[in-house]
């Protein structure tokens, strides 16, 4: 943050201290402009957003699609049009994890202590990662439905897509609030990485994002269906292609405000507590 933007926050504080909402609003507005400054200078930052797509839908779709998709009764193109609106309910989930990564780099090259030690408010800081890693996500989805349509994905909901996207979205914003907070607790971006993984592979792979749950053993299968990624999975799927909708999405749209109910208030208690 620059000197100029620095003084001007002092301007948004009141006389008893606290920030008002406008303050918090440009506060967080210029943190955003700051991060999306970084990414300008590195734009390597933006690689995983940009190949994790491709990458993804080209192994799921020529490597699983013709099996899968004979299972399904569709082949190759029946699968393509089961696992595209999954995937977007996996990028929610996988670029959400830089949010972590990337506070914990900026604790531990002492840009937060310059934050902290600013007149903004602590909220500020946390609400401009997130937007801007919504920003990458949403990047990294508009490159996956450029290569489904590639591939053969018929959009023929487009606002069932934007839905998709939305609750997609909303999803995200809540996971960025678990991957803030193991971002200050733990001592590095590996650490973060490592953690996120753990927590990642058996939401992903233990949901209907990929592949249909009813093969599952029993076991599994009352894991996946309290899964929220297979609830948001499920919901984008009926909002693209077509079939039942309302109970996933509101099962998807529970599991995300109660996860920013109890993890916002704990990121940002940490964030303001830490040593």
């Amino acid at each position: 943050m620059s000197a100029a933007t620095a003084t001007a926050t002092v301007k948004d504080i009141q006389d008893d201290g606290r920030i008002p909402l406008r303050g918090h609003l440009r506060h967080t507005g210029a943190l955003v402009r700051r991060n999306l400054l970084w990414i300008r200078q590195d734009p390597e930052s933006m690689a995983d957003a940009l190949l994790m797509p491709i990458i993804f839908t080209l192994l799921f779709v020529f490597v699983f699609g013709g099996s899968i998709g004979q299972a399904l009764g569709g082949g190759q193109d029946g699968y393509v049009q089961y696992v595209i609106p999954g995937m977007i309910a996996m990028m929610s989930m996988t670029l959400s994890q830089g949010v972590g990564t990337g506070f914990s780099q900026d604790f531990n090259s002492g840009v937060m202590d310059r934050f902290r030690s600013l007149p903004i408010g602590r909220g500020s800081v946390l609400f401009a990662k997130i937007s801007v890693e919504l920003i990458r996500m949403l990047f990294a989805t508009t490159v996956l439905m450029i290569v489904a349509v590639l591939v053969g994905f018929d959009i023929n909901h487009w606002v069932g897509l934007f839905a998709a996207v939305g609750l997609s979205t909303l999803f995200a914003s809540s996971i960025m609030w678990v991957f803030l907070t193991l971002g200050v607790i733990m001592k590095s971006a590996q650490s973060v990485q490592a953690m996120g993984f753990l927590v990642l592979f058996p939401l992903q792979f233990g949901s209907s994002i990929f592949a249909p749950t009813q093969s599952m053993p029993g076991w599994l299968r009352s894991f996946t269906d309290y899964n929220p990624l297979s609830t948001l999975a499920d919901a984008a799927r009926g909002l693209m292609v077509g079939g039942p909708v309302a109970h996933d999405l509101w099962v998807t749209i529970g599991w995300s405000v109660a996860i920013t109910a109890v993890m916002a208030p704990v990121a940002i208690h940490k964030f303001r507590t830490k040593s």
